[in-house]
């Protein structure tokens, strides 16, 4: 093997900053500033470094240099939000297992923003970890983390479908539940707040709200669908925002738990009583829910066992027992009704 020559897990030869350079078209001292954050680059520079990266699967090798002789007993965990108690449970499942196994977690936190995703899969590939599981962004980090032959688990979330694991939460299920709790309380105008539509997880949890409507035969309104940003903030904007052109509303469906706490906190402003004014129900059982009074009802998810089984199958593939074609695997969400909603 020539000098120097950077080589993948699968034998193809590693982009190096140089490459990375002359793809975006600037020096290798400003493409390495672009990646790493240390020293100035123009935003524009930057994007360009990022894609040009990323096409050429790039990831640096400082640190892969200094374990090249050693067996990582390391395992990446990229997650979307330190401050969200769910991606704290699941990181308990996660460690759980992979501790027994005789591994520990590396966590990146990217913070909802793909570049600092793709970002942190680079730091996990220098440091040669030998799986990773994501909550994705998009499938570009599950792209970039197989490319380079590190077997990868996408949880909560799929992204990369034809090429990765996958451990889900049925939220069609889910939603479809929650939604046909209220419309058995003859409920007719219900709200949906979520904060996005990219994801499987949003696009699950809208399809079962509108799956309940068709089975009870109440017409979607898309209007009585608000999208909001990331934070509780503005889903407590969204949610005034919502009721102030729909004064008929008697329910409102919280897509998820931050959701959910800026729905509560908007309605306590407003001083509308729950449920008499309005009933209030969430995706994500969070232990918020049963200390507010009256304590909201919501769909649970098995979160630590979505880590655990994430893990599992991560470590199956990184040993071998695990061959074969990309799998999905399916756990079951449960409905727990509290005080949160009564009869319209």
């Amino acid at each position: 093997m020539a000098a120097g020559r950077r080589v993948t897990a699968t034998g193809k030869r590693r982009a190096t900053i140089g490459d990375v350079a002359k793809a975006a078209g600037v020096s290798p001292s400003t493409a390495s500033r672009a990646l790493t954050g240390h020293g100035y680059a123009a935003a524009s520079v930057k994007k360009r470094v990022l894609a040009a990266a990323t096409s050429l699967g790039y990831v640096p090798d400082d640190i892969a240099r200094s374990l090249k002789r050693r067996t990582s007993r390391l395992v990446g965990v990229v997650i979307s939000d330190l401050r969200n108690p769910f991606y704290a449970d699941l990181a308990a499942g996660i460690e759980e297992v992979l501790g027994a196994a005789g591994f520990q977690m590396v966590v990146v936190n990217d913070d909802g923003d793909t570049d600092r995703e793709l970002a942190g899969v680079r730091t996990l590939l220098a440091m040669r970890v030998p799986g990773t599981i994501v909550t994705p962004l998009s499938a570009a980090a599950g792209a970039l983390l197989t490319g380079q032959g590190v077997p990868v688990v996408e949880v909560d979330r799929q992204m990369a479908e034809s090429q990765c694991d996958a451990v889900l939460v049925d939220s069609s299920h889910g939603a479809r539940e929650a939604t046909a709790h209220l419309l058995e309380l003859g409920h007719r105008r219900v709200g949906f707040v979520v904060d996005e539509l990219e994801w499987t997880t949003g696009v699950g949890r809208l399809d079962g709200y509108r799956r309940a409507l068709r089975d009870a035969r109440v017409r979607y309104d898309s209007t009585l669908v608000a999208r909001v940003g990331f934070g509780a903030g503005n889903a407590a904007a969204a949610t005034g925002e919502l009721l102030d052109r729909h004064p008929d509303l008697t329910a409102i469906f919280a897509a998820n738990n931050v959701v959910a706490e800026g729905v509560w906190q908007e309605l306590q402003r407003r001083r509308l009583r729950v449920p008499a004014d309005l009933s209030l129900v969430a995706f994500d059982d969070q232990p918020w829910m049963t200390m507010v009074e009256p304590a909201v009802s919501a769909v649970r998810q098995p979160v630590v066992r979505l880590g655990a089984k994430a893990a599992e199958l991560v470590l199956a593939r990184m040993s071998g027992e695990l061959t074969g074609e990309p799998r999905t695997v399916w756990l079951e969400p449960e409905f727990i009704r509290r005080a949160s909603t009564r009869e319209a």
